[in-house]
């Protein structure tokens, strides 16, 4: 799967979530909110979410992310840019994003 396919994706599972509403991002990438706070944004890196600090550091810790903030040099504690090349992750951690920001 591409990672336009697997944000499509993303996009219909998680639109079909009670609660969960399109909306923008820090800007104007596509993106999903939850009780009207952003929890996944479509970057042109990959798939930035909202995930608890530690949950962030496991990710970055395993390579499987990368510390994301909205501009260079501004890097937020609970946000992780999850690459491409996981894009058959995004799912899934989408989900654990939304469950995060909505408990």
């Amino acid at each position: 799967m591409d990672a336009d396919a697997a944000w499509e994706q993303v996009e219909r599972d998680e639109l079909a979530v009670d609660g969960v509403a399109p909306g923008t991002g820090f800007g104007r990438s596509s993106g999903l909110r939850v009780g009207g706070r952003i929890y996944a944004i479509r970057h042109p890196d990959g798939l930035v979410l909202k995930l608890p600090e530690a949950r962030v550091g496991e990710l970055i810790e395993a390579d499987d992310g990368q510390a994301w903030g909205p501009s260079p040099g501004r890097l937020m504690r609970e946000w992780v840019a999850v690459g491409e090349a996981a894009c058959g992750r995004w799912a899934e951690l989408a989900a654990e994003a939304r469950r995060f920001v909505s408990g």
